[in-house]
């Protein structure tokens, strides 16, 4: 073939792939700043405030755009100075996830009315005044990251430069700086607010914008995961069955699985004995793998099958090692019902009784379907963001298309003790949920006591605990005790 022949055909290669590179193109929200005014009414105190419904777009260095990062602010009015106001950025994990969650559940002046326990609601769904709101003691802005919420790169080849965990720290510190300058607070107490993997985020985001000039007051950690190892259950790994034990007692405690003289102590009391158990009798058990002979492990099986309420055949069988999602399956299974991953109160209806793991987790799909309508209805309504697009609450996309550093899991607690010691300043408050099979309490306590923080900045961290799960602020007595526990750590950080 000549190449006179050629040359067409590699002219309408070159119009193909353009035309393949525009269809890629996302649709973005584009939105100029929608500003609403409010007055909130609480049982006793009144606030009024402005909320501001934005994107900040990200560019790069040729001052094209790559992304749109969707945000809410709310800023407190009456005659406030807003430059001496702390001022918070909040984001939820996933990785995938928007910022609805903590939005919507626990820090906005807006709540999804859901069961006093946290239980879902008949539909349909509604919105009430969040007596648990921070808005008086902090301004707040909700970040979504990019591909969650309405927030999107601007083709998909972008994608991955985000989904990753230094793509994601360095995007959302991107839209921090900008925000700060845009809104001028760069004089404002900050703090970062983030749950699950935004814990994760928040400690890189710590260390990351420290080296920027960017020092944060405090950070409120809920539901922590600086560090994933602890918390996925990997073959030859045992640390996460050694973790998890507490966690697997507290909930066979709150559905009455335990022997009469357990089920009568108190919570925290008890895990103090399970804890002092898993990581000492225990882990030297798990230490021995296949040198443990038959009477340790008919022992240490016997105390096991005690704290977890199993059968001891079940977790002999188990190689004294109890999977989270067999644990979930296995509890109830008597009664065909499993306990939740993210709060392990929550029963879930089984269609068989012996399968390996539970159908859904009952404690997630609870709160999907009245967090997105409630939140449908009030973006467009109150807050005036009119559009089309969907909002995405949970990104499947995100989180299977998220690259790991080097395919290891990340570990973000050096970050953070990095950004302590640089900045000793900075107080740091862990919020963690009794019932959460997803962040065990215990793996939180491993993961803090691990970062090698000097014994000078120790008392930077202090920790509180809740009876409830993952989203422990679902239910109302946790959510008022966990924002007055923060009012009182922001005034302290501030």
């Amino acid at each position: 073939m000549s190449h006179h022949d050629d040359a067409p055909a590699a002219k309408e290669g070159t119009e193909s792939e353009a035309n393949v590179a525009d269809a890629k193109k996302r649709q973005l929200l584009g939105l100029e700043p929608v500003v609403t005014h409010h007055q909130l009414e609480l049982k006793e105190r009144s606030l009024a405030y402005t909320a501001t419904c934005g994107v900040i777009p990200l560019k790069d260095e040729f001052g094209d755009m790559e992304a749109e990062i969707f945000f809410t602010a709310y800023t407190l009015d009456g005659g406030h100075d807003s430059a001496e106001r702390p001022l918070t950025f909040a984001f939820n994990g996933g990785p995938g996830s928007a910022s609805i969650w903590l939005h919507m559940g626990a820090l906005g002046p807006k709540r999804v009315v859901m069961q006093d326990e946290g239980w879902m609601p008949a539909p349909a769904y509604d919105l009430e005044p969040n007596e648990g709101t921070w808005l008086d003691f902090t301004d707040l802005v909700f970040v979504d990251p990019v591909g969650t919420g309405f927030s999107r790169a601007s083709k998909e080849e972008f994608d991955k430069k985000f989904w990753s965990v230094k793509g994601d720290v360095e995007s959302v510190g991107e839209f921090i700086r900008l925000y700060l300058t845009r809104h001028a607070r760069w004089d404002s107490p900050l703090f970062l607010a983030g749950e699950s993997y935004g814990t994760t985020r928040a400690a890189g985001l710590a260390g990351h914008l420290v080296d920027k000039g960017i020092a944060f007051n405090g950070l409120v950690l809920v539901s922590t995961a600086l560090n994933l190892r602890p918390i996925f259950f990997e073959q030859g790994d045992d640390l996460p069955f050694q973790l998890f034990v507490p966690t697997y007692a507290a909930t066979a405690w709150y559905h009455h699985q335990l022997d009469d003289d357990l089920q009568q102590r108190d919570l925290p009391d008890l895990l103090v004995e399970v804890e002092a158990w898993s990581e000492t009798e225990y882990t030297a058990a798990l230490m021995q793998g296949d040198r443990l002979d038959a009477a340790q492990t008919e022992s240490v099986g016997k105390t096991l099958a005690r704290y977890t309420g199993l059968d001891l055949d079940y977790v002999l069988g188990s190689n004294l090692r109890i999977d989270i999602f067999r644990f979930c399956k296995e509890l109830l299974r008597y009664e065909k019902r499993s306990v939740g991953r993210l709060d392990s109160r929550f029963k879930g209806v089984e269609g068989l009784a012996v399968t390996e793991k539970p159908e859904f987790d009952p404690s997630n799909t609870s709160s999907l379907p009245p967090f997105m309508a409630a939140f449908m209805t009030y973006v467009r309504e109150e807050l005036g963001v009119e559009t089309d697009m969907s909002y995405q609450p949970l990104s499947e996309d995100v989180n299977e298309k998220w690259a790991w550093e080097k395919g290891e899991l990340p570990y973000t607690g050096e970050a953070l003790r990095s950004a302590i010691a640089k900045n000793p300043y900075m107080k740091t408050f862990v919020a963690q949920g009794y019932f959460d099979l997803a962040t065990p309490h215990f793996a939180t306590q491993y993961m803090l006591t691990h970062m090698n923080v000097d014994p000078e900045l120790r008392s930077n961290i202090t920790t509180r605990f809740y009876e409830a799960g993952h989203m422990f602020y679902l239910d109302r007595r946790s959510l008022e005790a966990f924002r007055g526990h923060v009012a009182e750590f922001v005034k302290q950080s501030s």
